[in-house]
């Protein structure tokens, strides 16, 4: 069942509020910065297409490098990843400032710019959403990420409206140094942050296997594939607003940087709202119906932002769009970290993120082109129909409710005694693993091999099969390879509590009366080489 404590008592775990108040001068900076950048596009060139890329520049590094960032908070220190990612985009930020102070900046070296934030971004965002699941405990996660968003969105309902005066005071320069400025916090706070790292027993995975470790998890996670198609339509469709409301503002309303930083204040203020409201929404209502409702409501919203000549109708509209983006992005969120092991969770959150900010990359320049190509109403209106769309493919694909299984670690394995000599890269593996199983029973023993393949896959099996004796039919035996010895352990150490449900029916169904077997095998072409030497000493 959802937890339904209010979502602030979070708050009562020293470290992640220490973390998530420093997060709030971060916040505050981008946003500032963001709406300098936004209203610069609109001073600097005519072109719809390029104010609406303003967007796109700073979601497009996310898609790109996401998985890469996630590896590495798989695989390093996240700490020192996200103080990296903060100090490179201080300096930045802080060269950005002076440009635009000298009078130096260009629509194409904005764009520039935008990008290289969008890749420190990148580079942080999973080893910050990795490092929540370290930080609370588990029911706690939901609340968790309801709080950054909040935290986010209280922000948006300031930062906007602060940068539109700043903007609209002493110019886009003093938005980028109050940016670069709030950089300070953050890395302050991580500094003086030491979190308990667990020992490290196994080496790190190299970057090639680590890659495909994440990709093959999530292509053998049904559930995780909805959940990221659905991100990817939400964010092509939902990111019409902050991509194209400039153009609203300026074409639609007649108005300056202080109304689009207000509008955006309304949408950051209606966020805020869902954030608080998230636990009792996600206590009352399944994960498909919160999802359609926040499809259907901002669907709703982009058609006033569309259709509407009035400032203060549309601040409504941006209120309402506001709940539907938190609780619609934070659901994902929860969904993904919930159905997530951590020993890939950076892979699966990065992969995550580049489904949904890739949409958004995506969106930001479909919808300025075809504002661009046709009229900004028409762009609105087509992309609330992509949203209405996006809640309709829940009758199809219904996002699944989290939190039901238990994804820590087994533990059951103990690395057997080998007779050989082996190195932690010797290989490859070759597993075989003996059954007998009654005739009556074979239905349902496939049925939970089935099962025991997806999770074998998963988990970094190659080559698996499930073989039958044809003298003895009873005797089943199941077979698969890792590339290493190394791999073999880490394997097995991926297993979770949830998956020994499949191993312990599985033993339930064998009928020998000796315990299942299990040969582990190294596989040569010739009988060379220390990797085949006995141990003298019998092991």
């Amino acid at each position: 069942m959802p937890n339904t404590e209010p979502t602030l008592t979070v708050f009562r775990n020293q470290t992640f509020r220490m973390l998530w108040i420093a997060t709030l001068a971060s916040n505050f900076g981008g946003l500032v910065q963001s709406v300098g950048a936004a209203w610069m596009m609109t001073a600097l060139t005519s072109s719809e297409r390029m104010v609406a890329l303003v967007q796109a520049s700073v979601t497009l590094p996310i898609m790109v490098f996401s998985l890469a960032a996630g590896v590495f908070a798989d695989n390093f220190d996240r700490r020192k990843i996200m103080i990296a990612a903060q100090t490179f985009m201080l300096v930045v930020s802080l060269t950005l400032a002076a440009l635009a102070y000298e009078g130096m900046l260009t629509a194409p070296v904005l764009l520039g710019f935008t990008f290289l934030i969008g890749c420190g971004t990148a580079l942080h965002n999973p080893s910050w959403q990795a490092s929540v699941g370290d930080i609370v405990t588990r029911e706690e996660l939901p609340a968790a990420v309801s709080v950054n968003s909040m935290g986010f969105n209280m922000m948006r309902s300031i930062g906007p409206a602060a940068g539109g005066v700043i903007v609209a005071i002493a110019g886009a320069a003093a938005a980028f140094a109050v940016n670069a400025l709030s950089y300070v916090a953050i890395i302050t706070a991580l500094f003086n942050w030491r979190p308990a790292l667990p020992a490290r027993r196994l080496p790190r995975e190299p970057m090639g296997i680590a890659f495909s470790a994440g990709l093959r998890y999530v292509a053998m996670s049904p559930n995780l594939i909805r959940v990221i198609f659905r991100g990817f339509l939400f964010g092509l469709s939902a990111v019409v607003v902050q991509a194209l409301l400039p153009l609203v503002v300026r074409d639609h309303l007649n108005g300056n940087a202080i109304v689009y930083g207000v509008l955006l204040g309304f949408f950051g203020f209606g966020a805020v709202v869902g954030a608080l409201g998230n636990a009792r929404i996600r206590a009352r209502f399944n994960s498909e119906t919160i999802t359609r409702g926040g499809h259907l409501g901002f669907a709703a919203s982009t058609c006033v932002l569309a259709l509407s000549g009035s400032a203060a109708i549309c601040a409504l509209a941006m209120f309402i769009a506001g709940i539907c983006w938190v609780i619609s992005l934070s659901l994902f969120n929860v969904t993904m970290q919930l159905s997530t092991p951590r020993w890939v969770v950076g892979r699966v959150l990065a992969l995550y993120q580049t489904g949904a900010f890739g949409g958004m990359a995506g969106g930001s320049w479909l919808w300025g082109a075809m504002s661009e190509h046709f009229d900004l109403r028409t762009a609105l209106l087509m992309a609330a129909s992509v949203m209405v769309i996006g809640a309709l493919v829940g009758l199809f694909a219904p996002l699944p409710d989290s939190g039901q299984l238990n994804l820590e670690p087994l533990n059951r394995f103990r690395e057997p005694d080998i007779r050989l000599d082996l190195t932690q890269r010797s290989g490859p593996i070759m597993i075989m693993v003996d059954y007998e199983i009654a005739q009556s029973d074979v239905p349902a023993f496939l049925a939970l091999m089935n099962e025991r393949r997806r999770i074998r896959i998963r988990d970094g099996a190659q080559q698996w099969s499930l073989l039958r004796d044809l003298q003895n039919p009873d005797i089943w035996t199941e077979t698969y390879h890792v590339p290493t010895w190394v791999e073999y352990v880490r394997h097995h150490q991926r297993r979770t509590k949830a998956d020994g449900g499949v191993t312990d029916r599985l033993l339930a169904l064998h009928k020998g009366k000796e315990p299942v077997r299990v040969h582990r095998m190294i596989e040569r072409q010739t009988i060379t080489g220390r990797d085949d030497t006995p141990l003298r000493d019998g092991g």
